[in-house]
């Protein structure tokens, strides 16, 4: 061989150690931010402690509302459950240091008692963790928090009913039987038999959809929905109890302004294997889309009439209600079934502390922010999602329902203007919280300053600039002779209806409307009368009247029914305009 060869085979590829070279950096960078992050939870942890009692950290005791549970099997963990809520799984090595903390011994005491790898540094950061996590008595007199209510925000109202351990264990039996194959199978079999059947009934549930039912046709599905939602929160309890847990409090909630019930099966965490996790959070939606099918299968047997719209929109809305009940952005069965399948407790609450301190990062600088999902490239993502999803929950119920309960007078519009206010609240609550993650990791004050002015402004200014299409819900109804008339709750913005204004007539069912007609405002003299509820609500004929203002119109375009709703079509409005007039002007009107 050459020394040619051998000078070119021992000389530096360049290309080589350029790649060495950006390795390296990156290796530093990764150990800076590992270090930063380091002392990020150290600070955290310091802060912490300092409102703490010195004595009660020396010596520490587990508080009184704080209980420890065995594994149920061989491979279950050991979970620490604060309150009746929260529930923590531990190793077992910190299981049996939770156990010694009886206030007596203090940390070199621990230390002697636990044993090896146990030592009193050891057990002095382990205090300091569970005095993070409020497990530890710190000496101030116990909160009495009630035992049948609990507000879990942003937007849900629990309120607890039955306590179904008992219940549940003594159907034991019976959910052995259904727990087999076959049971499994004639589940899928109604479930999917049931979407064939609603695919064949097309026509037949645009037109339920589409139109007003009677009062008895309404009662009738939301009874159903109700009972429904009730036994699905029993399937999530009866496939936990199944596996051996115990579900503790089942009862009625208003999630998002939505009526519906719950089952805690937080004793979840106790299983040993996530796939029965996994089969406990989708237990629910599983019970509701069989029930659903059986429903849409019944209906291929029934002639035209109210009852078979009634159960096609029933099975339509059950369907629905599983399929939401699969995103995984707040806490429904879908967030419950990708935490357990993931095997991460608290996914969603330590996704959008990552989101948050990356926005802190970006708008405020900094370096001290510590990761709580460390590895997972999605969790910062996954966390904006959570974060953005429960303000569009809530922005979409107030778009469903302002109309509906702004026509019911000061009540209804007194609550659109608090759901409003707690809106605008959850939004200053989230910009409070980033702050305080940008000052935790050092972000300079003046950054922090000017970048709440900046967003201010950018606000201030879509306000503004940003127009929105305003218009303003009414009903009609048609007289004989072709003589229409527009008719409007007293709580409508009147003063914004000018002559020749455009009106559009529906009929309107309870998830979707279809244009009949137009016209244009005649006159804006007003006449004050009555009409009947099924101008405002979905509703079929019905002898109960509203008080209104009417409005004469000239028809384009007649209608096809005697009674419907209508929307008037009043231009566009600056943003800050048209919230201040269709969300808190109303509770001036009357």
């Amino acid at each position: 061989m050459s020394t040619k060869t051998l000078i070119r085979k021992a000389a530096p590829n360049p290309a080589a150690a350029a790649q060495a070279a950006s390795r390296q950096a990156a290796s530093r960078q990764a150990a800076s931010r590992q270090a930063a992050s380091r002392q990020a939870a150290s600070r955290q942890a310091a802060s912490a402690a300092d409102d703490w009692d010195p004595a009660l950290l020396e010596r520490p005791r587990i508080a009184a509302n704080v209980e420890i549970h065995e594994p149920i099997e061989s491979g279950a963990p050991w979970v620490l459950q604060r309150g009746n809520h929260q529930h923590f799984r531990l190793q077992p090595d910190m299981a049996r240091l939770v156990r010694a903390m009886d206030g007596t011994l203090d940390h070199t005491g621990l230390a002697e008692v636990l044993g090896p790898p146990w030592t009193a540094q050891h057990v002095g950061t382990a205090v300091h963790k569970l005095a993070d996590s409020k497990v530890l008595d710190d000496g101030k007199p116990a909160e009495r928090r009630s035992t049948w209510f609990r507000f879990v925000p942003p937007m849900t109202l629990q309120f607890t009913v039955v306590h179904p351990e008992r219940l549940l264990a003594r159907l034991a039996p019976v959910i052995r039987l259904l727990a087999g194959r076959t049971s499994a199978a004639v589940a899928a079999l109604f479930v999917l038999g049931g979407i064939l059947a609603l695919a064949l009934l097309t026509p037949e549930v645009d037109a339920a959809l589409g139109r007003p039912l009677p009062f008895y046709a309404y009662f009738g599905v939301m009874a159903g929905v109700l009972a429904t939602t009730a036994v699905h929160e029993v399937g999530h309890g009866a496939v936990l109890t199944y596996y051996g847990g115990r579900p503790s409090r089942m009862g009625f909630m208003l999630f998002y302004m939505s009526p519906a019930f719950f089952c805690d099966v937080s004793d979840g965490w106790r299983l040993s294997r996530k796939e029965q996790r996994v089969r406990v959070a989708l237990a629910g939606i599983a019970t509701q889309t069989v029930i659903a099918g059986a429903a849409a299968l019944s209906a291929l047997f029934l002639g035209p009439s109210d009852l078979r719209d009634a159960v096609l929109v029933f099975a339509v809305a059950t369907y629905t209600s599983g399929v939401v009940n699969l995103l995984p952005f707040v806490k429904l069965d879908g967030y419950i079934a990708l935490m357990s399948h993931l095997d991460v407790p608290h996914l969603r609450d330590r996704a959008m502390t990552d989101a948050r301190r990356f926005l802190a990062r970006t708008l405020f600088g900094g370096r001290g922010y510590a990761r709580e999902l460390a590895g997972r490239r999605w969790a910062v993502a996954f966390g904006l999602a959570c974060m953005a999803f429960p303000l569009y929950v809530i922005a979409g119920a107030l778009t469903l329902w302002s109309d509906l309960l702004q026509r019911l007078g000061a009540v209804g519009t007194s609550t659109v203007l608090m759901v409003v206010c707690y809106l605008v609240y959850r939004l200053g609550l989230g910009f409070a919280k980033l702050t305080t993650e940008g000052r935790a990791a050092g972000a300079p004050l003046w950054r922090v300053i000017a970048a709440a002015v900046l967003l201010t402004g950018a606000a201030g200014t879509a306000l503004v600039l940003v127009k929105a299409p305003y218009t303003v819900a009414a009903g009609y109804v048609a007289h004989d002779g072709g003589r229409v008339e527009l008719v409007l709750p007293n709580t409508a913005d009147l003063s914004a209806v000018r002559p020749d204004s455009a009106v559009r007539f529906y009929r309107a069912g309870l998830m979707t409307r279809e244009q009949t007609g137009t016209a244009n405002v005649a006159a804006t003299t007003r006449t004050e009368t009555t009409a009947p509820m099924s101008a405002f609500f979905p509703v079929a004929a019905t002898p109960v009247r509203m008080p209104v203002v009417s409005l004469p119109l000239t028809v384009g375009e007649a209608p096809a029914d005697r009674v419907g709703a209508a929307r008037v079509d009043l231009g566009e409005l600056p943003l800050g305009e048209w919230l201040y007039v269709k969300y808190v002007a109303p509770l001036w009107r009357r």
